[in-house]
């Protein structure tokens, strides 16, 4: 017999899932020092989530939580701070949370007084008949497993956007004019979903309904509560198209799957027998796995059958690099999802398709150290010296900083406290060191890494006495995570290949960006240049010499156009107070995507992407520009290097000159890009 509510989920249309939608709870916290726990989750049955998350980013403040933070604020200084409860106010104490998404508009209301309000870059999150709830945890594949501590008297969720007024009139355990799409007011000790979608509720450890309210401790106890329907997904190893979709990218390495795969961090660099071997994160459907590419030019790239996967390591796989032993065999250092540890395995193959079974790294505690601040998070592995180090970093938000190990074997460690002797003044206390990658370049060491606020970023210092001393600091992502998760590899002939994750929410997902080569000269000034194999893409050369060109109206290139592309355009010295191109524009010169120097500001413009760059005094301008349809990555003078997305109109496939303020004599060449599919 099929229940009437479960025939009507069945026949719900795919295509209509939970978009627009308000997430409400009447909540009390037991205390404002907790951190990451919810008060109320959505997720979509696989990895994705929406929720009312409490202190996860910054302490005492609501925040609106989501899978790798998509659809959250991660600037929160604005949001009030939650200082105190006094439990004999109105309401017991209680106050009402709600978070609405609007389209890509997510606000934040605390007893009906905006306290945040914001537009995310990605797409928004569906949530269709598989969705579940979870209240306590904040989401099942949260490596911290916080749980939220307190008291929740109502929880709902509207099937759509509420206004102001709206929310105000909401009354805890009473009906509202606007019927919800899920609600629990847990009176007399019921965990019923009144409208009937979510069918299987469970009070989790030692979660309790006591008076009408939940009662969560913060340790282990949640609330859960699902339809009885799930989505199968079989596992499947990443194969391109055989139908190359006409948004597919040209030349830049994309996951050739859906978006439910949250493709993401590449991982695991080698080169080896020839061939160059690249791991990127991905959602198999059974846990997160290791997709496996591997290429002899970095440019056309061919996928592995996936291997390193949660079916045969026992656990998920979360960011990690590759190393070499001692004996000269290709290892990897990752952090095993849900295993608490840091994991490393070595390669059983030349094919890099058989790894040895997981080896956690415990580390032996000596008398008077601090444990408590290991993280066992992102890790990294070299050798120097003749002993193996790891390096793990710190869980954002949690106080834990990177740590440091070493070992002589791969399997007895010592651990030797903190890695930096120091942080670099700017850099915030809670900016935590993840996906971090940590080698010699020039004559310093770099530490190449992320924080989850500041995305792509990198250390200069000197590593002496197991200690990393850092002197300098710099950023490489400047908008949302638009450059994310690096990793670098040592070509044969001695030069540094980085990647990072381009996260757009764009119609492909899971985009690394070009490689780019880095190095160190003499001057101490790092130079980020495009992979010079790119070269070998290039066809149907064209060439422009433009005189007097930006000190006026824009000048529209008469035989260069494309979305596959890569131009070189050299600016000669000029006074122009602003200058540069414009790409995706339409043949009147409308929309497009500027891409502009201001010698004043000091800064490189990229659409909404600002970042630093100084152009010394009658120095001339280089620009090399890739356009890739709606990915476009930008080098200027070798100096600076930024990613941007800008989706354009179908036919704006025009570039054209722009500037403010005087003469330059500017040279265009471009190429058509071939396909690396």
């Amino acid at each position: 017999m099929i229940f009437p509510l479960v025939a009507v989920l069945l026949t719900q249309k795919p295509n209509q899932p939970l978009l627009d939608k308000t997430l409400v709870v009447w909540v009390k916290p037991a205390n404002v020092t907790q951190r990451g726990g919810s008060a109320l989750t959505i997720d979509d049955g696989r990895d994705h989530f929406d929720g009312i998350v409490f202190g996860e980013l910054v302490p005492q403040r609501w925040m609106a939580g989501s899978d790798f933070y998509r659809r959250s604020n991660l600037l929160q200084d604005s949001i009030q701070l939650e200082s105190r409860y006094d439990k004999t106010a109105a309401n017991k104490g209680f106050i009402q949370i709600a978070i609405t998404y609007q389209g890509k508009t997510v606000t934040i209301y605390r007893n009906g007084v905006i306290n945040d309000s914001y537009i995310y870059r990605t797409e928004q999150q569906p949530f269709g008949i598989a969705s579940r709830i979870n209240i306590g945890l904040r989401h099942p594949a949260a490596q911290d497993n916080a749980h939220f501590a307190g008291a929740i008297d109502d929880a709902r969720i509207y099937a759509q956007a509420l206004t102001p007024d709206q929310i105000t009139s909401l009354k805890p355990n009473k009906q509202s004019v606007i019927k919800p799409w899920a609600w629990w007011n847990f009176e007399n000790g019921s965990a019923k979903d009144l409208m009937g979608r979510f069918r299987f509720p469970e009070l989790k450890n030692q979660a309790k309904i006591v008076d009408g309210a939940l009662i969560l401790d913060g340790i282990s106890g949640e609330f859960t509560a699902s339809t009885g329907i799930t989505v199968p997904v079989e596992y499947e190893t990443p194969t391109r198209p055989k139908t190359v979709p006409a948004n597919w990218l040209t030349f830049h390495l994309a996951h050739p799957g859906p978006g439910e795969a949250m493709p993401g961090d590449p991982n695991c660099a080698f080169f080896w027998h020839g061939r160059y071997h690249l791991h990127y994160i991905y959602n198999s459907g059974n846990g997160f796995a290791f997709a496996h590419v591997s290429s002899t030019d970095m440019v056309h790239w061919r996928w592995h059958r996936t291997t390193l996967m949660p079916l045969t390591t026992g656990h998920g796989m979360f960011s990690g690099t590759g190393f070499y032993t001692k004996e000269g065999r290709p290892a990897i250092i990752y952090h095993g999802q849900g295993s608490g540890r840091n994991q490393i395995s070595v390669a059983l193959d030349d094919n890099l398709d058989k790894w040895s079974k997981p080896t956690p790294l415990i580390p032996t505690i000596k008398p008077g150290q601090d444990a408590s601040r290991i993280a066992n998070w992102d890790p990294d592995a070299w050798i120097d010296s003749g002993n193996y180090y790891a390096l793990s970093g710190g869980i954002p938000g949690s106080g834990k900083p990177a740590t440091l190990f070493r070992s002589s074997n791969l399997k007895n460690w010592d651990y030797l406290g903190d890695f930096l002797t120091h942080d670099m003044p700017g850099v915030q206390p809670t900016e935590d060191i993840s996906c971090p990658n940590f080698f010699r370049i020039g004559n310093r060491w770099m530490l190449l890494c992320i924080s989850h606020t500041l995305g792509c970023r990198y250390y200069l210092g000197d590593w002496k006495a197991e200690k990393f001393t850092p002197d300098f600091h710099a950023r490489m992502n400047w908008h949302g995570w638009d450059f994310f998760a690096p990793e670098s590899v040592l070509t044969p002939d001695g030069r540094r290949v980085m990647w990072a994750w381009c996260n757009f929410g764009t119609p492909q997902t899971g985009i690394q960006s070009l490689p780019r080569e880095l190095s160190l000269p003499a001057d101490g000034v790092l130079r980020i240049k495009p992979l010079r194999e790119l070269e070998s893409l290039r066809t149907e050369p064209r060439h422009e010499i433009l005189l007097n060109a930006v000190s006026g109206q824009p000048v529209m290139l008469r035989t260069i156009q494309g979305d596959a592309l890569e131009l070189q355009v050299r600016f000669s010295p000029t006074a122009a107070k602003e200058f540069g191109l414009q790409v995706h524009c339409d043949a009147a010169g409308n929309s497009g995507l500027p891409i502009t120097v201001v010698p004043g500001e000091h800064v490189l413009r990229v659409g909404n992407v600002i970042a630093p760059f100084d152009l010394k005094p009658g120095e001339p301008l280089s620009l090399r520009v890739f356009i890739d349809k709606n990915v476009v990555e930008v080098f200027a003078n070798d100096r600076q290097a930024v990613v941007a997305s800008h989706v354009a109109a179908k036919g704006s496939d025009r570039i054209q000159l722009i500037g403010l303020g005087d003469d330059a004599k500017v040279d265009v060449r471009a190429w058509r890009m071939r396909s690396i599919y």
